[in-house]
């Protein structure tokens, strides 16, 4: 049974446990609050106590469980679970949801694909594609999310045998013409791109893409934000940045792309410590795994959010 959830959540084990452990809390504390409240109505315990019971179950179950769910790290999986919920019973088709751990406290809106069928994913990037390839793994066989295309601005990187490895579509981009020409807009208008997901991709997007595609481009940035963002701060940079200062924690930031480095909207933002004994690489490696834990499921979340 255990296996069976896993798969269908798509969750390791350590995750799985976390999720169960919402599950439970959060029932438990529905259960007492519901309890606590239930004097205060005035109801004998008839049938329209039990009734009445049940309404304040159904109404405070989602917002224990996503209270709960902040502390053991799951909150986009459980954010994403009560949406479903929600549309099911045919209450949740016009809920507006954020997904943040901590600030900014500005409201998330939505990528919500025009066309029937699949949501058409771009990844651009421009490395060895560590971020694309876990992106490809957490949507291969989704029912209606699909990574239709990558985008590289290096002949001969690893993403790009990634894309081949995988089957999936590749476009080299030449400097002049992206900088100082179309772009590439009218390849990715072709190949009905929904949404534009940037993996380490180091040149800075033009304004013609930015505006072909308003908040439908977001960014991972390995840092904190609005702290260590700017040109030239990425990869080594940022952490090594974060080092010199001494700072306590840095983490991830996922935020939309505008026309300056690292300034957009922020959608999520997770934190790991910072420790007094830590090099670039040890740092690098637990914001990487930040990175890994999280990116898919916002990527995931932001699409299934309506307006």
């Amino acid at each position: 049974m255990l296996d069976r959830l896993q798969k269908k959540w798509k969750v390791n084990g350590p995750q799985l446990a976390l999720i169960i452990c919402t599950f439970a809390i959060g029932g438990s504390l529905t259960g007492y609050a519901a309890r606590e409240l239930m004097p205060f109505l005035g109801i004998g315990q008839n049938w329209l106590w039990i009734l009445v019971y049940i309404l304040i179950i159904i109404l405070l179950w989602p917002l224990a469980v996503l209270l709960v769910s902040i502390p053991f790290g799951q909150f986009p999986f459980f954010l994403k679970y009560t949406r479903k919920i929600l549309r099911r019973v045919g209450i949740g088709g016009n809920l507006e949801l954020g997904i943040r751990n901590k600030e900014p406290d500005l409201p998330l809106p939505a990528i919500a694909s025009a066309k029937a069928g699949f949501t058409n994913i771009a990844i651009f990037a421009s490395g060895t594609g560590t971020n694309t390839q876990n992106i490809i793994n957490y949507f291969r066989g989704h029912s209606s999310i699909k990574i239709a295309l990558v985008v590289c601005n290096v002949p001969g990187a690893g993403v790009l045998k990634i894309a081949e490895n995988e089957n999936i579509p590749s476009l080299i981009t030449e400097k002049e013409r992206f900088f100082r020409g179309d772009a590439y807009v009218l390849q990715l208008k072709e190949r009905n791109i929904d949404l534009i997901v940037l993996a380490g991709f180091l040149w800075k997007l033009p304004q013609s893409i930015i505006e072909a595609f308003p908040r439908r481009i977001i960014n991972i940035h390995p840092a904190l934000l609005p702290k260590y963002g700017g040109k030239g701060m990425h990869g080594s940079s940022v952490h090594e940045a974060v080092l010199a200062n001494k700072e306590k924690e840095s983490g991830i930031s996922i935020h939309y792309v505008d026309e300056s480095y690292d300034h957009g909207e922020l959608i999520f933002q997770a934190t790991c410590s910072v420790f007094p004994t830590d090099t670039v690489g040890s740092l690098a490696d637990r914001v990487h795994k930040l990175e890994y834990e999280h990116y898919p499921k916002v990527i995931e979340s932001v699409i299934e959010v309506k307006y």
